[in-house]
């Protein structure tokens, strides 16, 4: 019988798209994908550190794990792996802890029949090196509509609040015919849109390739219907980024979240964002009025130290104000070894939660009058999955659309009517 994984994963879309990887290197090595940990001989789990809180959760995860199904062969991974992996080796019950350096190459480090070990766990935590990275070629298929393909790692940049880049490493891309290569084989085996995907996506440089390099190649292939960014940092975005995004021969979808993290020039310049806000608004009205239907989102960091119920009013007025259609809530935590966790001023947990909450409830209202202004309107649905009678895909612009159907949508591009919002869901007819 082949053993079986179980693979979880925690954070960003970097870290999916990396257990991606991790998933079909397992498949062509013969694992079987296993729905619950349970069921599993293997387990490995992608951890976050980018927060106290991503921290704890992912230590939670590795103990739920453990104590779910105790037999299993236990692999830690991840970024709190590679920032504490001293931590994640002390967790009684884990096996296997390994770097971000190696995350790709877990296979090779695994016994040939995955069994509990006795003693301490190995470590396998080698330097991440600053060269330009391949990733080697899959059989098996990623079980998703909506693949990603890693081209970019690591973040060269020095924001005060960030602890990534020590977990990361330096700014790095993927040589392009190695990116044409996966997308190839994912477009042969059905995928109708691929997500391009990394740590700073905007700062892909690799053998004279840029950005829009990446994004015209992978246009070019035959079945590739859609393009979609993941997340980028406003030093990445350039008039021909826009230009393709607004060209609809480009398969470039309407979308971009781009982090903001404070509408305040102050606590901006603080935390050593490498952009006014001003020059943030500006940029996003100019993709608002050259990109017909886009949609625009963004990150907001609340209780920097410091920011006081003015610097955060200021947060709120800008989101009320610019063309943005919702905003992900982070909350400040210390991350020991940057700047920030040596600041002053520190913002009262309570104080942070509120402002958290305050951003949530603008962001939701937002996103409410974003759905609203597409009501009778037709538009392409790239269906996923059947929940409780409703297939569930994403328009370009990536609202989730809900249809009542019995036929067999899964990784159809559909047209779609937007004919209401119930509890908060766009309901479509065909």
């Amino acid at each position: 019988m082949a053993n079986r994984a179980f693979l979880h994963t925690l954070g960003c879309r970097l870290n999916h798209a990396e257990t991606g990887i991790l998933a079909q290197t397992l498949a062509d090595a013969g694992y079987v994908l296993a729905g619950r940990v349970e069921d599993a001989d293997l387990c490995i789990v992608n951890t976050c550190t980018v927060t106290r809180e991503a921290d704890a959760k992912s230590r939670k995860a590795v103990r739920s794990f453990i104590r779910r199904n105790p037999g299993a062969f236990m692999v830690v991974t991840g970024c709190h792996a590679q920032v504490r992996p001293e931590a994640m080796a002390a967790i009684s019950g884990v096996d296997l802890v390994v770097g971000n350096a190696n995350k790709l190459d877990i296979a090779s480090w695994l016994p040939a029949a995955p069994k509990k070990i006795s003693g301490a766990p190995r470590v396998i935590r080698d330097p991440i090196a600053p060269e330009s990275f391949r990733i080697a070629p899959r059989n098996a298929m990623p079980p998703v509509c909506r693949p990603q393909i890693k081209i970019q790692d690591g973040c060269s940049g020095h924001c005060a609040f960030c602890i990534v880049p020590s977990a990361r490493g330096k700014s790095r891309g993927r040589p392009l015919d190695d990116i044409a290569a996966e997308a190839r084989h994912l477009a042969e085996h059905g995928a109708v849109e691929i997500v391009v995907t990394g740590l700073n996506v905007g700062a892909y440089a690799c053998e004279g390739k840029r950005l829009v390099d990446v994004l015209d190649g992978i246009a070019g292939i035959d079945g590739v219907r859609r393009v979609r960014l993941g997340s980028i940092e406003l030093s990445g975005i350039r008039d021909e980024l826009i230009a393709r995004m607004a060209d609809p021969r480009h398969p470039l979808v309407p979308f971009l979240h781009i982090p903001l993290q404070s509408g305040s020039e102050t606590v901006l310049a603080r935390m050593g964002r490498a952009y006014r806000a001003d020059e943030f608004l500006a940029w996003i009205e100019r993709i608002a009025a050259r990109v017909p239907d886009v949609c625009l989102g963004t990150d907001v960091l609340v209780g920097f130290p410091g920011e006081t119920e003015a610097e955060f009013g200021e947060t709120c007025r800008f989101l009320e104000n610019a063309p943005l259609a919702y905003a992900h809530v982070f909350k400040y935590s210390d991350r020991e070894g940057t700047p920030a966790a040596c600041m002053p001023g520190k913002v009262e947990a309570v104080e942070i939660n509120a402002r958290g909450e305050r951003i949530r409830a603008l962001s939701g209202a937002k996103w409410t009058a974003f759905m609203q202004s597409f009501l009778g309107r037709t538009l392409d649905v790239l269906f996923e999955t059947k929940e409780n009678g409703f297939w569930t895909g994403y328009t370009a612009n990536y609202i989730q659309v809900f249809v009542e159907s019995g036929e067999n949508h899964a990784n159809q591009l559909l047209p779609v009517r937007m004919e209401r919002i119930q509890d908060g869901r766009m309901i479509g007819c065909e």
